[in-house]
C-alpha cells in the first residue's frame, strides 16, 4: 500500500519496503507484510546454513539447493512486483579463508542466478568486508555481463568519520592510528571496479548518526535505489511513539524527492502505549488490533506520515517531471526553423514575458519623458520575433506606460510569418506592426531603433548565438539605443550525475561524450557553487569584437564533503534585460516558476575523481569559425582529461 498520495508524484519512493529473515513459507512472509502495510519484503533467497564446500562431492549434482521455496509458491507477478532478494551476509569473495572464499562465490551465482531466474526486479548485496573488494567486484562484474535487466543494490553503510570527530585519527589502545571512515570510497572502489556498470545501484544502510550535511549531498548524484533505515534508529515522541530526528527527517525528505525507497530493518524497539479507552470491550478490541498489526507498523506510519507532509509538487514541477534527467540536444535556431509545438512550449511561459514587458516598460520610460509621450514615437524592433509573444509584451509595455511604439517584427521562419500576420491581423496592429520576413543578418532597416528586443539566449547563455546575432543587428540601433537583453553570463558547476554519465555511456562513441545537452537536472550532487564563465554585452561598442574567449575555474569543494567524483558540469546563465529586470536559471538567482530554460550538461567522457581537500581545475573555451560557433572543455587537476570536442568535431551551432 503505497505510503499515500502526494500530487503529481508518480515515483517509486511512494512504496516503502521491509527486510525479512530467511523462511522457507514465503506465502506468509509476503502475506503478513504486505497486509501489514509495507510493498515488497527484501528476503533471503537461501537458507543461511547452507555451504556448497559441506555437500559431499558425489551428491552435489543430484542435490536440491535450499531455496526459500519453489518458484511455483508465489505468482510470477509476485515475485516480481513485492520481492527484492537478498544474497546470504556471510559471503565473503575476498576472504583469505580459500574454502570460505570458493563457497562466497559459488553461493553467489547460485542466488543471483535464482533471482534472474524468478524474474525479480532487484537483489540486495552483502556489503564489501575489509578494505579490498577486487575479487568480490570482480565476481559481481562476471554476473553484469550477463544479468538480465535485474538491478543489484550493493549495501553500504552511510558512514563517514571526519577529521575533527572523536572517533577518527585517534590513538588506539596499542598505540595505532585510526583513519577516518568513509564508506562513499568503498563504494568508488567498487563501482570502478564494475565499470560504471548502470545495473549495479546502491541500498544505503541509514544508522542512528548521520555524516555532514555536504558529505550527504555527494550520494544524491549516484544510483541510490534504497534507503534501509534501522528501527534503532528511531527516536522516541512525547506519546512514546517512534519518531527520527530532524536531520534523519530531512534525509528522507531528500530521498522522497529523488525517488529512493525507504527498506525498513529490524525488529520494534519501542513499547508502544496502549490507546486507553472508558469503555471496556474496546480496550480488549485495541489489544486485539495491536495483535494483529505487523510489529514495525509504528515505524511504517511514521514514514507514511514523513511521506504525506511533503510539500506537493508545483505546476512549474509537474510538467518539468517528464523531462527529468532527459537529455536533449540543444537547439539549432540559425540552422533549422523551429515547429509550432516548440513555439508553443516556449509561448507559455508567462513568467518570461511579464520580466520582457516590465523591461520594455523601464526602457520607454526612460527613452520618452512623460511630457513627450504623445507626440514621440519610439521605433522598437523584435529581432528573432517567432509567433509574436514579445510583438504582444512590447505593445501591453508602450500601453502601459502610455507611449506610441512603431514595432518592426523580424523573423526569418515563414511558417512563423504566416501565424504572426494572422497575429496582427485578429489583433487590429495593422498601423503599429510591421513584419519583415528575413534573416535579421541580411536585412536593410528603413530606419534606426530606440530598442532591440530578442529572446535569442540558450541554457548556457550565448550557446544559441545570441552574440553573433546581436552583433549583426547593431546596425539597427541608433547610437544611444537601447538592448534589451543589455548583458547576460553564464555560470558553470561540477556536478556527479551517474543517470547522466551512464545514458551518454549508453551511445558507446566519442561524439554523445563531447556534446552539450540541455536537460532538466534532477537527480545529481552539486559538488560546488557555480561560477560565472563568459559575459556579453550589447550594444557591443568595444573595437575588439571578437566573440572567442577563454576561463579557467578552479572548483573547491567544503572539506567534510569527503572525496567525490565528476561526471560532468552543469551550464546556466543569468541575463539582465534592462537595469534591476533580470531573468535567469543560475540556481542561486534563477526566476522562479519560468520554465523556457533546463540546463546544458558538459560531461566528462572518463568519471574524474577528486580526493577530499583537493582543487578541480575546469577550462572552457567559445570557438569561432566561419560556419559554427562551438565549445571546448577540459580537466587539468587533479589530473588532466583530454581535451573535449577539440575544432568542434563533435558539436557546433551552426551559423
Amino acid at each position: 500500500m503505497p505510503l499515500g498520495d502526494n500530487l503529481g508524484d508518480k515515483s517509486d519512493s511512494r512504496y516503502c519496503g521491509v527486510e525479512t529473515d530467511f523462511n522457507d513459507d514465503m506465502p506468509h512472509v509476503l502475506s503478513y507484510n504486505i497486509n501489514g502495510g509495507f510493498d515488497f519484503v527484501v528476503a533471503p533467497l537461501m537458507e543461511p546454513g547452507y555451504r556448497p564446500s559441506l555437500i559431499n562431492s558425489t551428491r552435489r549434482e543430484s542435490s536440491v539447493l535450499p531455496f526459500a521455496g519453489s518458484d511455483l509458491v508465489l505468482s510470477p507477478a509476485q515475485w516480481s512486483s513485492h520481492v527484492v532478494g537478498k544474497v546470504s551476509s556471510w559471503i565473503d569473495l575476498d576472504s583469505e579463508d580459500d574454502v570460505l572464499r570458493e563457497d562466497s562465490e559459488i553461493a553467489l551465482k547460485q542466488e543471483i542466478a535464482w533471482a534472474s531466474h524468478l524474474s525479480l526486479q532487484a537483489c540486495l548485496l552483502p556489503t564489501p568486508k575489509g578494505n579490498s573488494c577486487a575479487n568480490y567486484a570482480r565476481c559481481v562484474n562476471q554476473i553484469l555481463q550477463n544479468l538480465n535487466n535485474m538491478q543489484l543494490w550493493l549495501r553500504i553503510p552511510l558512514v563517514k568519520s571526519d577529521v575533527g570527530d572523536d572517533d577518527s585519527l585517534n590513538g588506539t589502545s596499542d598505540g595505532m592510528v585510526v583513519e577516518p571512515t568513509d564508506s562513499w570510497e568503498l563504494w568508488n572502489s567498487f563501482r570502478e571496479l564494475c565499470e560504471h556498470h548502470s545495473q549495479l545501484s546502491i541500498a544505503l544502510d541509514v544508522l542512528s548518526s548521520l555524516p555532514s550535511v555536504n558529505s550527504l549531498g555527494r550520494w544524491f548524484g549516484e544510483p541510490v535505489k534504497a534507503a534501509i533505515v534501522h528501527t534503532d534508529s528511531f527516536l522516541t515522541n512525547a506519546r512514546g511513539y517512534p519518531c527520527l530526528s530532524k536531520r534523519h527527517q530531512k534525509l528522507l525528505n531528500g530521498f522522497f524527492y529523488y525517488s529512493i525507497q525507504i527498506v525498513l530493518s529490524g525488529k520494534a524497539v519501542h513499547k508502544l502505549p496502549v490507546a486507553s479507552s472508558p469503555s471496556g470491550p474496546s480496550q480488549t478490541d485495541n489489544y486485539a488490533q495491536q495483535a494483529q498489526r505487523h510489529e514495525i507498523r509504528s515505524y511504517l506510519d511514521y514514514v507514511g506520515y514523513l511521506y504525506q507532509k511533503m510539500e506537493p509538487l508545483s505546476e512549474q514541477e509537474r510538467f518539468e517531471l517528464g523531462y527529468r534527467d532527459f537529455l536533449q540536444s540543444p537547439l539549432q535556431p540559425l540552422m533549422d526553423n523551429l515547429e509550432a509545438q516548440t513555439y508553443e512550449t516556449f509561448e507559455k511561459d508567462s513568467v518570461k514575458y511579464i520580466q520582457y514587458q516590465r523591461a520594455v516598460s523601464k526602457a520607454l520610460v526612460d527613452r520618452i519623458p512623460d511630457e513627450n509621450a504623445s507626440t514621440t514615437t519610439v521605433v522598437l524592433m523584435v529581432v528573432g520575433a517567432g509567433r509574436g509573444p514579445l510583438v504582444r509584451a512590447s505593445l501591453q509595455a508602450a500601453e502601459e506606460t502610455g507611449r506610441k511604439l512603431k514595432v518592426y517584427a523580424v523573423e526569418k521562419n515563414p511558417n512563423a510569418v504566416v501565424t504572426l500576420h494572422s497575429l496582427v491581423k485578429l489583433e487590429g496592429w495593422e498601423n503599429s506592426v510591421t513584419i519583415i520576413s528575413c534573416d535579421m543578418r541580411c536585412w536593410e532597416a528603413p530606419e534606426k531603433a530606440d530598442i532591440l528586443v530578442s529572446e535569442l539566449l540558450g541554457s548556457f547563455g550565448d550557446n544559441e548565438l545570441s552574440p553573433e546575432c546581436l552583433d549583426g543587428a547593431q546596425r539597427f540601433l541608433k547610437p544611444d539605443g537601447i538592448s534589451i537583453p543589455s548583458s547576460y553570463t553564464s555560470f558553470i558547476q561540477p556536478v556527479t550525475t551517474s543517470k547522466l554519465y551512464n545514458d551518454v555511456k549508453l551511445h558507446k562513441d566519442l561524439l554523445h561524450f563531447e556534446t552539450a545537452y540541455v536537460v532538466k537536472l534532477h537527480r545529481l550532487a552539486k559538488l560546488s557553487p557555480s561560477q560565472p564563465v563568459f559575459t556579453f554585452t550589447h550594444p557591443n561598442h568595444s573595437s575588439n569584437k571578437t566573440n572567442q574567449r577563454y576561463k579557467k575555474l578552479r572548483f573547491e569543494a567544503p572539506i567534510d564533503t569527503g572525496s567525490f567524483i565528476v561526471h560532468g558540469f552543469a551550464g546556466y546563465f543569468d541575463a539582465i534585460l534592462y537595469k534591476d529586470v533580470h531573468l535567469g536559471i543560475e540556481p542561486s538567482t534563477a526566476t522562479p516558476n519560468m520554465f523556457s530554460w533546463f540546463p546544458i550538461f558538459f560531461p566528462l567522457r572518463s568519471p574524474m575523481y577528486v580526493k577530499a581537500g583537493s582543487p578541480l581545475d575546469f577550462h572552457i573555451w567559445r570557438c569561432c569559425g566561419n560556419t559554427k560557433v562551438w565549445y571546448e572543455w577540459s580537466v587539468t587537476s587533479p589530473t588532466a582529461s583530454p581535451i573535449h570536442n577539440s575544432n568542434g568535431r563533435s558539436y557546433w551551432v551552426g551559423l
